[in-house]
């Protein structure tokens, strides 16, 4: 009888563990990647200018000063202040990645290989807020873990 009662209860906390691992509230859907087009076509008109830039709280807005940037054609982003022009790279892209929050947000990428302050720039920054003149980015550095703020305001 020992028995029988031992495999009723076995049986039962089994059936109560399965039945709670397909419960209706699992969510299997895939969210749909949001859509880059709306910031891409923000920051492809006109010149912008760095107007704050926090790095891990440090502002060194100061180092751009002068400088408008250029979201070009073939992801090519330029800076020029007239007398000095640096070329890098530029992207916004889906992302899917569990290091994110939400994971399903878009990522504005800027690569910049010299001078060293525009290195800084270099990154994967998270868009906080989009206008038709304005673009907030954050970053949470992997490295140090501190907080990097950006912003371009459209001249």
């Amino acid at each position: 009888m020992k028995k029988i009662v031992f495999y009723l209860v076995v049986t039962f906390v089994l059936s109560l563990s399965t039945a709670s691992s397909c419960s209706s509230d699992d969510d299997n859907s895939n969210p749909t990647a949001p859509n880059p087009t709306p910031v891409i076509n923000t920051v492809t008109q006109g010149t912008w200018r760095i107007t704050s830039f926090i790095d891990s709280g440090n502002d060194e807005t100061n180092h751009f000063t002068g400088y408008n940037f250029t979201f070009g054609s073939a992801n090519v982003l330029t800076a020029t202040n007239g007398s000095n022009t640096y070329t890098g790279t530029w992207s916004v892209t889906a992302s899917n990645s569990n290091d994110d929050s939400p994971s399903n947000d878009l990522d504005f990428n800027i690569l910049f290989s010299s001078p060293a302050d525009f290195e800084d720039l270099t990154d994967d920054w998270e868009i906080v807020s989009r206008t038709d003149t304005k673009v907030q980015l954050t970053d949470v550095s992997g490295g140090n873990g501190g907080t990097d703020y950006l912003t371009f305001e459209k001249n």
